[in-house]
């Protein structure tokens, strides 16, 4: 199966081995993938593991008041690591989903000693869901729990491509918190969970990016477009799932992005208020095919469908009379230009076939399919040495297969991406070279950058021992 809809497939094989109690105690260790040791690429780069944590971690977090690493779990736990960085470092669970009522925990973050949380809450009997925001004052001795908004009720489904609401990121002036709200599909398609909320597809609360007041409460956010526009909360529209948002020294917006079971790039957005990245119509600047009703998917005939596809193995690629037509006059915003030499293979439109940036002279928006990329962190405060300086670095979760046959879109993966950032006037985008500095990760989910020092933490599925986090020093100015 692909690794596709980001990490959805991974955390909801896990939390469905997490209820089944009986299977996983009874788990050999033959069945547990052995773990692997990152390799560092350059001489300059050091790599150390600082330690292991439990089962199913999301967010990589930092208090930056008290300078404390925490980390919070898909399934609502959150865990303040004592003695972070040296020997003795200890996880403590301060937080679980019975308290702040978030059972699908997928973002996280800190403003001075206010931990931010949010995520998905189940409704109509498992088959609705609501997207929420809570937060907790740490400063009080009882932290009181402070909801900051709600959304109105609307279709989950039974797939694997539900990516609910998950990264945060606090704004430069401290005045904002941005929150990504991933896609309910995989391309668009209808999803109507066994029958229930017939006909539903992606709305105004699925694959965009909200922008809101940092001292919100009590806020209920509905399907209604227009008045969260309106209202000032919906920044940007059609991005299929930015998992991981950051911003740059510059104040500028950045979010990485996992395309769909179509053989399209995953793609970097440069996040403005205002614009549309093209999803459910095109990602990554290659047409969705599913919006002209005479399209009949065949493996056979679009290679750009494996036959292994999970979207494809359970029809869901499909012709679709009824596909919402673009709206007159919408203009779509590419991606960041990927100039190589590392993850910009693609498959070519003309030929099908997989080729390379670095011999076609073509740039890719933005990095290789199913690269799923995660943990984007930037050198804001300009630390680093002048090869690295300002710049921005980013891993991928996917690939890093080298077994004989893997598809070529995979081959690379599972490592550390070294961004060196361009800004084109002239495009009105970002153009970068993009490098591999470390590989051999296990599954690098999210991380945080301090100083010279990047600490990543892997996700650990039900049926492992867990994750891990690792710390990368790059060299200094």
């Amino acid at each position: 199966m692909k690794k596709t809809g980001l990490l959805v497939l991974f955390f909801s094989y896990s939390l469905i081995c997490l209820s089944q109690e009986k299977s996983i105690n009874t788990v050999n260790q033959r069945s547990i993938a052995p773990i692997k040791t990152p390799v560092s690429l350059r001489p300059d780069v050091l790599v150390e593991k600082i330690m292991n944590t439990g089962k199913l971690g999301v967010r990589l977090l930092r208090n930056e008041k008290t300078g404390e690493f925490w980390y919070s779990t898909f399934d609502g736990n959150v865990y303040k690591i004592l003695n972070f960085d040296t020997p003795n470092a200890i996880e403590q669970k301060i937080f679980t989903a019975e308290d702040h009522g978030i059972t699908r925990l997928q973002g996280a973050a800190f403003l001075n000693n206010t931990l931010f949380l949010c995520g998905n809450i189940s409704a109509n009997n498992g088959k609705g869901t609501k997207g929420r925001m809570v937060k907790y004052n740490l400063s009080k001795k009882e932290p009181k729990l402070t909801e900051i908004f709600n959304t109105v009720e609307y279709g989950t489904n039974a797939t694997t491509f539900d990516h609910g609401w998950n990264a945060l990121v606090i704004s430069k002036d401290k005045k904002y918190i941005y929150v990504n709200s991933g896609a309910r599909t995989d391309h668009g398609e209808v999803q109507d969970n066994k029958g229930a909320y017939p006909n539903a597809r992606d709305n105004a609360l699925t694959a965009n990016v909200f922008r809101i007041p940092i001292n919100s409460e009590n806020l209920i956010l509905s399907t209604d477009e227009a008045k969260l526009k309106a209202d000032g909360y919906l920044f940007a529209e059609g991005i299929r799932n930015a998992y991981d948002m950051e911003f740059d020294g510059r104040g500028n917006l950045f979010g990485v992005i996992n395309s769909g079971d179509y053989d399209q790039p995953e793609e970097m957005f440069w996040i403005r208020q205002g614009h549309h990245y093209g999803f459910p119509w095109q990602m990554a600047g290659i047409e969705n095919p599913q919006q002209y009703p005479d399209w009949i998917p065949d493996p056979a005939k679009d290679p750009f469908i494996s036959p292994g596809a999970h979207a494809w193995v359970v029809k869901y690629f499909r012709n679709d009379p009824e596909f919402p037509k673009i709206p007159k006059g919408l203009k779509f915003s590419p991606g960041v230009q990927n100039m190589g030499p590392d993850a910009n293979e693609y498959r070519d439109i003309a030929s099908g076939k997989i080729v390379d940036g670095d011999v076609t002279g073509k740039t890719v928006s933005t990095f290789n399919a199913h690269a799923v990329p995660l943990g984007l962190v930037f050198d804001t405060k300009n630390v680093l040495s002048d090869e690295f300086k300002g710049d921005g670095f980013v891993f991928r979760y996917g690939g890093g297969s080298d077994r004989p046959g893997t598809n070529l879109l995979r081959k690379g993966g599972k490592d550390l991406l070294h961004l060196k950032m361009t800004y084109s006037a002239a495009a009105d985008n970002f153009y970068m070279k993009t490098t591999s500095i470390v590989s051999n990760f296990n599954a690098p989910v999210d991380a945080i950058m301090l100083e010279n020092k990047i600490y990543v933490m892997e996700h650990g599925t039900a049926n492992s021992d867990g994750g891990r986090i690792w710390k990368i020093t790059l060299p200094k100015n």
